[in-house]
């Protein structure tokens, strides 16, 4: 029997386990997270005898006659400090991390209440963090450590809450103080736990599958395979993804599900896993596109192994081409990128009545969930309830099913609540990676350095399965030449099958890649024109009332000149600075349905604000309640932010393409509109006691190709520029944007998230290698590169707002930044390794550089 003194309390066990695997399903301590087990990201930090320690590093006969302290045991008014700092510095996203964060903080500020800037990097370095970029995160601390230094008291919040303002975030304390719930922290009475069968190769013939001494196992409950699934195909745009396959199949890759199977315990999975036995013909992977477009490539879907096209022609490229002065034509070649979230995938689903489901979810949309699990059940939508916990980061790698559809499936067959989680390797290996895209750009311009024309082509690895892979080909088309006046445009893009790991949605969109190519031809036409980079950039940016090159008016609310003039001063005083610039969409656009719905219910003299809007970490709930409060002038403490739930809350979309702060934004907007008109007619709150006011917002778009001069891809676009500062080693000092976004929401959520992004960037562009090596996922997540707090650069964020009279009529004039903030960061690292060290490097990640050498 082992006795473990945790938070001033003695628990004996008489089992030897891992510490975090005691804290979480022995005690039900779950602010102590499981990000990935492998002691690498830092979400399970505990404090043994005063000193830091990853929770699921040690066993826990190691730590007998020691003291632990987890999140939960922190006295309760220190607490409230670490609350405040954290949520005041704008320093809590997916909240995911967080509580680790605190502990290491309170490591640190236990001993040292006069901390640098530098020794919180430090203290913090074992604790990964996506969302942020670490600046606000060490702002917290550094505010805490003054707050506990001076003894100082917490201010009472303001009664009062506007646009463009900072205001602490709705969601922060409870994602600080650890009782925020995700998917992973629900245990249930009865509950059991599911796992699948993945299979061994990316291309194989399945002869056989034999899961007869597997069901032997005493903690088997059931085996599920192929014949046991009523629709065998799901998927979020095109329904082309197996749930399970099945004797006679030909595997995709090795993300494909072979069986599901239950367990009484969670330890028992693997053991009964391994009794499966699987006979498989081995058959040669296709693991390029070009390989795929072969004509005599086998198929790996029966429609072929084009998955979709992009063509965007205006004007005349070739003769503009012709009868320019200046033209450069160059290949470029990106990788895969890992999204990193630091929650991994967790779905509980459970019996609901007597023919229903209820199913717990990490996911960027529960009607996406809804409606694919409700399709491969046969079952009516409202047969299917979901409901959203917290989301620990999505950046576009939580829209596709990965683990829900296996806990659907298994609840479904044994009316028992089922847990199914990816491990972090699982993670890395099944779910949707950004597209490889190799791409051949020529840009041209005339002797004064007016861009003139552009043509490329892009062929883009969309892996096994479509997932988002045709709306990325079409954003990486339409945002290729970038945010410039010139109009004669040919651009023509693959989308291609492969046996490689799925591709999919991930921040920037298609974006990211196409904006590298662009800019870095621009550097070169800059050189042959006799312009600097920044001059060239200047002279061409998109200005109101000029065509974008996609043919869109570009709107009075472009503000891409000022972003340009923000940076100017910065960028010529440093030798080795590189610049870029991107545009991004908001919302869906193309003519597609693109719905924001908001409803607001007066409850016991509450507001409660309802949309299905999936929260990963942006902050919808701050965002609704900023844009409700600054039409209603009622004081925000009135409001509660309910989760997202398919009975309670009505369809917002889907959390991606930067659309939620525009068409959700302009739903809550007007939501606010009318409860402030009830209230203006001589109503108290008191009087509206069970009234709802309902908010929605269509943004209306026309369709790729339409057949108009200058035809409305998307309802609003935001605008950027980024500079990247290296030092003579060619280590990166400091990254810069200048960004119009619009009229900020929330002004530490919009800081926040381009910080963010700006890390995420500089990682595609220099330190993240995700490696698929013949169809077989090849990294760690300890190794692939992810910055830590000691490693990040001076992040510096300028908002260039436009004139109030010029804003977008939407929103109160609020556009997207969640995925432009990363867009133009790799071309702008390049550029400044090009000014470093002459060489010139056209595939990402960049090669040779202090960060990867030879």
């Amino acid at each position: 029997m082992y006795i473990l003194h945790i938070n001033g309390q003695d628990y004996e066990t008489p089992h030897d386990k891992k510490l975090l695997r005691f804290l979480r399903d022995d005690l039900h301590l779950t602010a102590t997270k499981d990000g990935c087990s492998e002691g690498a990201c830092g979400t399970c930090t505990v404090l043994i005898d005063g000193k830091k320690v990853k929770a699921c590093v040690p066993k826990i006969s190691t730590l007998e006659g020691k003291n632990i302290l987890t999140v939960e045991g922190i006295d309760p008014e220190e607490m409230k400090v670490y609350e405040h700092c954290f949520a005041e510095a704008g320093a809590v996203q997916c909240g995911f991390c967080i509580p680790g964060m605190v502990i290491s903080a309170k490591s640190l500020l236990d001993t040292n209440l006069t901390p640098t800037r530098a020794e919180v990097k430090k203290a913090i370095k074992g604790n990964l963090c996506r969302c942020t970029g670490y600046k606000k995160i060490e702002d917290a601390i550094l505010l805490a450590a003054d707050f506990f230094r001076e003894k100082l008291e917490i201010p009472q919040s303001p009664t009062a809450l506007h646009m463009n303002e900072h205001f602490k975030r709705i969601d922060a304390a409870e994602k600080v103080n650890g009782t925020g719930i995700f998917a992973d922290d629900m245990y249930l009475p009865g509950m059991l736990y599911a796992k699948c069968l993945y299979s061994k190769y990316p291309r194989a013939l399945i002869n056989r599958i034999d899961v007869s001494k597997a069901l032997e196992h005493p903690d088997c409950v059931e085996i599920l395979t192929k014949k046991d699934v009523p629709c065998n195909k799901i998927g979020h745009i095109k329904q082309d993804w197996d749930v399970l396959m099945g004797e006679g199949d030909i595997t995709r890759y090795v993300g494909n599900a072979l069986a599901v199977i239950a367990a009484t315990r969670a330890e028992a999975l693997e053991e009964i896993l391994a009794l499966i036995d699987v006979d498989y013909t081995e058959l040669p992977a296709i693991t390029s596109p070009y390989e795929a477009l072969k004509g005599d490539a086998p198929l790996i879907h029966e429609d072929g192994n084009i998955m979709s096209r992009a063509n965007l022609v205006r004007g005349n490229a070739d003769e503009a081409i012709k009868n320019s002065k200046y033209v450069v034509t160059r290949k470029y070649k990106t990788s895969w990128q890992e999204h990193g979230f630091m929650e991994p995938e967790c779905c509980v689903a459970l019996p609901e009545g007597d023919d229903g489901l209820l199913i717990y979810t990490t996911s960027q949309s529960i009607y996406d969930v809804q409606r694919e699990c409700a399709q491969m059940l046969n079952l009516p939508k409202e047969k299917v309830h979901c409901h959203a916990p917290l989301v620990g980061g999505g950046f576009g790698g939580k829209e596709d099913m990965s683990v829900q559809q296996y806990a659907a499936l298994m609840a479904w067959y044994t009316r028992k609540p089922i847990k199914v989680k990816y491990s972090r390797q699982e993670s890395l290996n099944y779910h949707v990676k950004r597209h490889p895209m190799e791409m051949e750009f020529t840009t041209a311009c005339d002797e004064n350095g007016r861009l003139t024309a552009m043509k490329g082509v892009i062929i883009a690895d969309t892996g096994a399965y479509a997932s988002l892979g045709g709306p990325v080909l079409h954003r990486a088309c339409t945002h290729a030449a970038g945010p410039y006046n010139y109009q004669n445009i040919d651009i023509f893009g693959m989308s291609v099958y492969t046996n490689n790991v799925v591709s999919g949605a991930f921040r920037g969109f298609g974006v990211t890649q196409s904006c590298f190519a662009t800019e870095m031809n621009i550097n070169l036409l800059a050189e042959m024109a006799g312009l600097d980079p920044w001059e060239i950039r200047r002279r061409n940016a998109i200005k109101p009332g000029d065509i974008l090159p996609n043919g869109q008016t570009a709107d009075p609310n472009t503000n891409m000149e000022a972003c340009l003039d923000a940076v100017k001063d910065i960028y010529y005083s440093n030798p080795y600075a590189g610049i870029a610039c991107g545009f991004k969409n908001a919302g869906t656009g193309m003519g597609k349905m693109d719905v924001g719905r908001v409803l607001l219910s007066v409850e016991k003299g509450n507001v409660h604000i309802r949309t299905s809007a999936s929260c990963m970490g942006q902050g919808i709930g701050q965002m609704a309640l900023t844009e409700i409060c600054h039409a209603s002038g009622l004081d925000p403490a009135l409001f509660i932010y309910e989760a997202a739930d398919t009975i309670r809350t009505p369809n917002s979309g889907t959390s991606t393409a930067s659309r939620q702060t525009v068409v959700t934004g302009e739903a809550a907007r007007r939501a606010g509109e009318k409860l402030k008109c009830a209230l203006d007619s001589g109503n108290s709150l008191a009087d509206l006691e069970g009234h709802e006011f309902f908010g929605e917002y269509s943004a209306q778009t026309d369709p790729l190709g339409a057949i108009k001069d200058n035809p409305v891809s998307h309802v609003s676009y935001s605008y950027g520029t980024q500079v990247i500062i290296l030092n003579e080693e060619g280590k990166i000092t400091k990254a810069v944007s200048a960004f119009d976004v619009g009229t900020p929401v929330n002004i530490g959520s919009v800081e926040g998230q381009i910080e963010g992004g700006m890390i995420m960037g500089i990682g595609y562009g220099v330190t993240e290698e995700f490696k698929c090596e013949n169809g077989y996922p090849a990294s760690k997540f300890g190794t692939i590169g992810f910055m830590r707090a000691d490693e990040a650069p001076e992040l510096e964020v300028i908002l260039c707002q436009p004139k109030e009279e010029d804003k977008l009529p939407y929103s109160f004039g609020a556009k997207g930044c969640g995925e432009l903030c990363m867009i133009p960061t790799s071309p702008a690292c390049a550029h400044a390794y090009y000014r470093l060290d002459g060489v010139f490097r056209q595939s990402l990640p960049l090669k040779n550089t202090y960060y990867r050498k030879k």
